[in-house]
């Protein structure tokens, strides 16, 4: 596997490689992977030619009051596993390299985020907006792998390639889980050792309510209303939000049919988790 931190000679060998007519699957991260990653990548060698992974933890999506500074990075363990799970390439930028000036021209995502993680942190998406269209340019993908841990993130991706012809296939992995079903998270890490007994509830709790619309439940305040109690009652976690939309359109439904996406945040001590299901009736 090499290793590459400048964004121009990951973009000409990259083109090198696709005019010879190899095929490039892409997974981009932030950095301290975990078995969710390393199945984005197991995946993208089974399906290409050429595999690159990008590790860069993108300032442009963090918030004044979010963990920018503490989010956990560990490089040599990163690039172990990344080569061991497949990587050819292993694109790791500085922010100077990929942003050597203020961005001129900025990307507004204009749907799709004005609910879930979106609501509560303002300007997150154009940030991730902005630095997929950069990566795509750079490593030109046929495909791009991302998990549904992030569904609200995939739902802005979907778009963002269609709105803006981008010439790569959206690749979606499901959620990578724990044995005891938490979804596999960078941020597990912070969950004091009662915080983590209790986060099980959270997954606990969708199968639930997945459980309850396979057997006819329709109403979307009831389903909701019974995974706040469950969660309260489970868990010393703060409920950031726990919603029900239509997917990929993330629209608000009075009935439950067609594909929905049921989706919550929870706030521990230190760390706030994300799970969701999606479900097609």
């Amino acid at each position: 596997m090499k290793v590459i931190r400048s964004v121009k000679e990951m973009q000409n060998t990259m083109l090198e490689q696709k005019s010879s007519g190899k095929s490039i699957g892409f997974v981009p991260t932030m950095g301290y992977l975990h078995e969710g990653h390393l199945t984005l990548i197991k995946q993208a060698r089974r399906e290409n030619d050429v595999v690159a992974v990008s590790i860069f933890v993108n300032p442009l999506q963090f918030g004044a009051n979010e963990d920018l500074s503490t989010y956990p990075r560990d490089f040599e363990r990163d690039s172990q596993l990344a080569e061991e799970s497949g990587a050819d390439y292993l694109f790791y930028p500085d922010a100077s390299e990929m942003y050597p000036r203020p961005l001129a021209i900025k990307v507004t995502v204009g749907d799709r985020t004005d609910v879930l993680c979106g609501r509560s942190r303002p300007g997150h998406f154009d940030g991730v907006a902005a630095v997929l269209l950069k990566l795509f340019n750079i490593v030109v993908p046929d495909f791009a792998y991302f998990g549904m841990k992030d569904a609200q993130q995939v739902a802005v991706i979907d778009m963002l390639i269609t709105d803006y012809n981008i010439p790569v296939t959206l690749k979606t992995v499901e959620t990578v889980r724990e044995s005891d079903g938490l979804a596999k998270s960078s941020r597990n890490v912070y969950l004091q050792p009662n915080e983590r007994e209790e986060a099980v509830i959270l997954n606990k709790s969708l199968n639930e309510a997945r459980e309850g619309i396979i057997n006819g439940e329709r109403d979307p305040e009831k389903v909701l209303s019974f995974m706040r109690e469950r969660i309260q009652q489970n868990s010393s976690g703060t409920i950031d939000y726990i919603e029900l939309y239509s997917y990929p359109e993330l629209k608000p439904v009075k009935e439950i049919k067609g594909t929905i996406i049921i989706a919550l945040a929870v706030k521990f001590t230190k760390a706030r988790l994300i799970d969701n299901t999606i479900i097609s009736i």
